[in-house]
């Protein structure tokens, strides 16, 4: 264990063993004949005695020397020790939300209590949620994209210096072959398009990297986006000299933080190199100068990058805050089995002061109303290759309007299964000075909920279960007004 753990530790113990005897610092001191700012920073973790100094604060204080240098708490504090003996603060650097480590652990040694009880609730939220490592890892790297407007300056240049070096046009759509090229000839790879398809098991894989004879295993079923999407993540660990890296994708599971945000340094340097900033932005500002929204416009501005709707959606998110200036914004990706009538918000990012719309992990009926929801059922039907709507949906709860861009594919590696990628941009005096299109009238306006149990909209024809949610804040309100009259009734 870390040196300074072990010195939180032992500050925690000796400050909880001092207050249980009702002893103030001043009062150890002189108990001990140690000075009071010397026991302050060991209390602190700053300080860790010598065994003598041990000796004497075990004698002073009636407890045996092996308890007071056992690394174990009582279970007061045991949940501080799990969080210190798990290395948490070590396998996230705090550094990327401008937090200091020894922040924390002033924290953590100046209110043990009252941080053990904040740790204790937090545990047992993630207990009830299944809130898993992985699950924790992926909500810090979305905090870090929210903490920078989802733009990474770097990122984007080390991408035009790849270009340069390998002589690579952005101005041209990207295709696979290219950068085959540069990762055969470049970084040694070899590909093999033949190996995964013979396990059953490995259906939802799109490749593997071993990383030993540098083989990039391939399934035979992706199509030219998807296969130059893996091939640009593949540059991007070696560009960047990435090491510590997932060698599947999609991802089967996360060993440390460096991982999770090294894999999204790949992705975002792949986004950027297959729909590079300037023709994105520059196309953007022309779809957003119409004084009527031009869906065909919008739609060719996708299939004019070499790359799936959904990457399309997410370096939207990367543009639209740095180009363009529209900060508030959502990503949602919603899966959809068909018949089932259970949709899936397995993604979402928020760059946005507001917590409409969200998952929910209490198994409630996403709002029938979004457009993101709708997409999946008429593609469903349909079995077009692509579905898109665009909406102004009004969310009651909150009073917020959002402009929502929805599409929705089938999903390639299952049968009947299908997914919607959808962005949404808050309406205020920002976005209007920028879409000059958002007065169309052919843009449907609708009032949505979050879920159907917590919705307050009257009277929908798509709702799927009543607002229970509501109907027992409403039941529970109507039993305090009578205890309130009641209690004006007979205490007057």
């Amino acid at each position: 264990m870390e040196q300074e753990y072990i010195r939180l530790i032992f500050g925690l113990k000796l400050k909880q063993i001092r207050t249980e005897k009702n002893l103030s610092l001043f009062g150890l001191s002189k108990l001990s004949g140690l000075s009071k700012s010397y026991l302050n920073e060991i209390e602190k973790g700053k300080k860790y005695p010598k065994p003598d100094k041990i000796m004497v604060l075990s004698e002073k204080l009636d407890v045996p020397y092996d308890q007071m240098v056992s690394l174990k708490l009582d279970k007061n504090l045991a949940p501080i020790g799990e969080l210190l003996q798990s290395k948490i603060f070590k396998e996230i650097p705090l550094e990327l939300f401008g937090i200091k480590e020894s922040n924390l652990i002033d924290i953590v040694a100046n209110a043990p209590a009252k941080v053990n009880a904040f740790i204790s609730t937090v545990i047992e939220i993630a207990k009830n949620y299944n809130f898993s490592r992985e699950s924790f890892y992926l909500a810090s790297v979305r905090s870090f994209q929210q903490a920078n407007n989802n733009y990474f300056d770097d990122l984007e240049h080390q991408v035009i210096k790849f270009a340069k070096a390998y002589h690579v046009d952005l101005s041209q759509s990207i295709v696979s072959k290219d950068l085959e090229e540069i990762l055969i000839e470049e970084y040694g790879y070899s590909i093999n398009e033949s190996e995964l398809r013979k396990y059953e098991a490995l259906e939802n894989l799109r490749s593997v990297f071993m990383p030993k004879t540098k083989t990039l295993l391939l399934t035979d079923t992706i199509d030219e986006a998807q296969r130059t999407f893996i091939y640009a993540k593949e540059i991007a660990y070696n560009f960047l000299d990435i090491k510590d890296r997932l060698y599947t994708f999609p991802w089967i599971k996360f060993e440390t933080f460096d991982q999770v945000l090294n894999n999204f340094y790949a992705s975002y340097f792949a986004g950027a190199l297959v729909i590079p900033k300037d023709q994105i932005s520059n196309q953007l500002e022309q779809l957003f100068e119409k004084e009527t929204f031009d869906e065909g416009l919008f739609l060719s501005l996708i299939d004019g990058f070499n790359a799936s709707p959904e990457s399309f959606y997410q370096r939207l998110t990367n543009i639209l805050p740095k180009s363009f200036n529209i900060q508030n914004l959502f990503f949602l990706r919603f899966t959809y089995k068909e018949g089932s009538g259970r949709f899936h918000l397995n993604k979402e990012l928020h760059l946005s002061h507001q917590h409409s719309p969200r998952a929910n992990e209490t198994n409630e009926h996403y709002c029938r109303r979004w457009a993101a929801l709708r997409v999946l059922e008429d593609i469903s039907v349909s079995k077009k290759d692509h579905e898109f709507d665009i909406q102004i949906s009004h969310f009651k709860e909150e009073d917020a309007k959002y402009l929502i861009l929805s599409s929705a594919t089938k999903d390639p590696f299952r049968d009947n299964q299908y997914r919607s990628v959808t962005i949404g941009l808050l309406l205020n005096k920002q976005l209007e000075r920028k879409l000059k299109f958002l007065d169309d009238q052919a843009i449907l306006h609708h009032d949505v909920g979050v879920t159907c149990e917590h919705c307050p909209i009257k009277d929908c024809e798509l709702r799927q279960v009543p607002a229970i949610a509501l109907e027992k804040i409403a039941k529970n309100e109507k039993i305090e007004s009578i205890v309130e009259e009641l209690k004006s009734k007979f205490e007057s």
